[in-house]
């Protein structure tokens, strides 16, 4: 069997993920998708709207055959080493071609931009060490840099979201000699980081997760963007664990991880840079909410993004020591879901995956595997009560979710 793997969040799923995924299928030729999947905690440092096997459930119902969890490592890191853990998975599972949503939906200026950035990347760098200097952030500096590079041919617009991670994925696919073939499609209609509605059927995530948190929370106000799986799975999250999460559910938990740390301490976590410590607490001790707190702690220099995954970090007590010193690749593929179809694939393949399949935690010892529970631990104490405790018992007594044709 042919596999495409796909990289995803699916927070939620929606009829946008859906039209990828289909595509993805047909034009690969795959006879099954396997995805990548982001664990409970997400690239823009924030928790997923529901936990993963909820989101698991969500892709294995829409057409996704297996799912993998994207370890912390990789999931709530920068777009370089996101990219690099996940196709290391996707790679290693055996698929053919990895296929990625972008605005550009070009696959030569891809090639045609990582080829001019690799043979002015002297002078690229020191444009990006220039505009950083000037206090821009990261992601405007590389935007800025490549703008100032004047290039004369067509290239993608780096200062996309996707675009930039669908660049690093084949950049990570050149550098891991991977045998897996590039495809990129076009997002239809609304944008990553769109926060209304803009068409009748197709909305980001970001907007459906805006509505469910809005001033009404009315769930059926998403109900025509999202695949009827996923709104069930949605309204069923909601009445068995009490709710939604979002950042505000553990203001408190990272509140109190500040101030009851010093300076020097909170130094020590991962993403935090020279003096951020110090705003950080001087916002904790004035902020009722996170939302304050982020107003507060915001700056030209460090995006809402990045500040988001330093204070993931520092909630989930994720030092640079521990996140330094790993290895860009993943060390193991841990299933979360599989269809029948998906099932089969892995009997007759997993033979030849070149990293371990672990299915069960209890059979598998690794520094990620440990920092992927203690995340799991953290993310359980965004509920009370009953959903409290079934989603601190799931990481360990949770088997992988098989879903058999209907």
């Amino acid at each position: 069997m042919k596999a495409v793997g796909v990289v995803v969040e699916y927070n939620p799923f929606h009829n946008g993920h859906l039209f990828h995924l289909q595509q993805a299928k047909e034009k690969s030729g795959a006879d099954i998708a396997i995805a990548a999947m982001s664990g409970n905690f997400l690239q823009r440092g924030e928790p997923a709207l529901v936990s993963k096997w909820a989101r698991t459930e969500m892709a294995l119902a829409a057409g996704v055959d297996i799912v993998f969890e994207l370890p912390y490592r990789f999931a709530t890191q920068h777009a370089e080493v996101f990219a690099e853990g996940a196709v290391s998975i996707l790679s290693a599972a055996g698929c053919t071609t990895l296929c990625f949503g972008s605005e550009s939906g070009d696959l030569e200026a891809f090639k045609r931009t990582i080829a001019y950035l690799e043979t002015n990347n002297d002078r690229f760098q020191e444009q990006i060490r220039f505009y950083t200097g000037e206090g821009h952030s990261y992601p405007k500096s590389i935007a800025l840099s490549f703008r100032s590079l004047s290039p004369s041919e067509e290239f993608i617009d780096i200062s996309k979201p996707n675009n930039i991670l669908g660049l690093h994925y084949i950049q990570a696919i050149i550098s891991q000699k991977s045998a897996m073939q590039a495809e990129t499609i076009t997002r239809k209609n609304a944008g990553y980081h769109d926060e209304h509605f803009a068409s009748a059927t197709i909305a980001s995530a970001t907007s459906i997760r805006k509505a469910l948190f809005g001033a009404s929370g009315e769930i059926e106000t998403i109900k025509q963007y999202v695949p009827d799986t996923t709104y069930e799975l949605l309204l069923k999250y909601r009445d068995d664990y009490g709710g939604f999460h979002s950042w505000e559910s553990y203001w408190h938990l990272l509140k109190y991880k500040l101030l009851q740390s010093t300076p020097a301490e909170i130094k020590e976590f991962y993403e935090v840079e020279e003096g951020l410590e110090n705003r950080l607490l001087a916002a904790a001790s004035a902020s009722d909410t996170f939302q304050e707190f982020m107003e507060a702690i915001k700056t030209k220099r460090y995006t809402w993004t990045r500040l988001q995954r330093v204070c993931l970090h520092i909630l989930t007590n994720t030092r640079k020591d521990t996140m330094k010193t790993a290895p860009h690749t993943a060390n193991y593929l841990r299933l979360l879901g599989a269809t029948d179809k998906g099932r089969a694939y892995l009997n007759g393949n997993k033979k030849n995956f070149s990293l371990p399949l672990i299915s069960k935690l209890s059979s598998y010892s690794e520094q990620d595997i440990d920092l992927d529970i203690r995340a799991s631990k953290i993310y359980a104490l965004g509920q009370t009560g009953g959903g409290q405790e079934r989603l601190l018992k799931e990481e360990f007594a949770r088997p992988p979710i098989m879903l058999s044709a209907k």
